[in-house]
């Protein structure tokens, strides 16, 4: 699992993980550089940041990021890719990041799948507008050539897209506490500005994401599952990504 940054830690998706049987190897790229190579890993996890998908000029380690994603996907290894992960996820493989058009997206808001998802093995069995927490001033677009698009909000079109088979891309977050959302709205307050009044507030959090364990948890376990699914016996896509 690559953490980008502090702020953004691994929190409860750690704990939904483990619980579903993961053993997890935290890397912080600033701190301990990136691996190489996948040898010895069963799948790939790339959290949010602060930064931006081509910061390299302030934080180099991206472009490893970005090398470690594009071997991911390559090697046909799960990938679940947040927020920045997802951006980085996209650059890697052909698709581009800018500045979100219609301006930040923050809050707790709903993204709507679409049909194409229904068979998908991760977010097929997801309720059709499911609940998530946004916090983003970047957004993919395009997406990647070889990418479906699996859910859309109005705001952003494309939040949750796969690259391959088993690479996903997630524009907003499963990952937060409470106390992480507050940390945001403390050090970004130009994204937290958007979101609806008492959105914000400790007790109306703490009741979201009981909320949010409930919907994304079971997708941390297929997560899971998949990873250790032996490659021959992993789902295939019958759909031809669109160019």
């Amino acid at each position: 699992m690559v953490q980008p940054s502090a702020l953004d830690p691994v929190g409860t998706l750690g704990d939904w993980l483990t619980g579903a049987g993961a053993q997890l190897e935290v890397v912080v790229p600033a701190e301990q550089g990136v691996p190489d190579e996948l040898t010895g890993f069963d799948a790939l996890v790339v959290l949010g940041g602060e930064m931006s998908a081509y910061d390299d000029a302030d934080h180099p380690w991206l472009a490893d990021v970005r090398r470690l994603l594009s071997r991911a996907v390559a090697e046909k290894l799960p990938v679940l890719a947040i927020c920045l992960g997802a951006h980085l996820l996209a650059a890697a493989t052909g698709g581009q990041v800018r500045a979100a058009r219609k301006g930040p997206e923050a809050g707790t808001l709903l993204v709507a799948k679409r049909d194409v998802a229904m068979e998908d093995p991760l977010v097929g069995p997801l309720p059709l507008t499911p609940d998530v927490f946004q916090f983003h001033g970047d957004e993919v677009s395009p997406l990647p050539p070889s990418a479906r698009l699996l859910a859309s909000s109005p705001k952003c079109e494309n939040q949750i897209f796969r690259v391959g088979d088993y690479a996903y891309g997630l524009q907003f977050h499963i990952e937060t506490t409470t106390e992480v959302v507050l940390e945001w709205e403390r050090s970004m307050p130009e994204i937290a500005e958007v979101v609806r009044p008492g959105q914000l507030e400790p007790d109306y959090l703490d009741a979201f994401h009981e909320d949010l364990a409930e919907t994304w948890r079971p997708v941390a376990e297929r997560f899971v599952e998949l990873a250790a699914t032996p490659p021959a016996d992993r789902p295939v896509s019958r759909h031809l990504p669109l160019v």
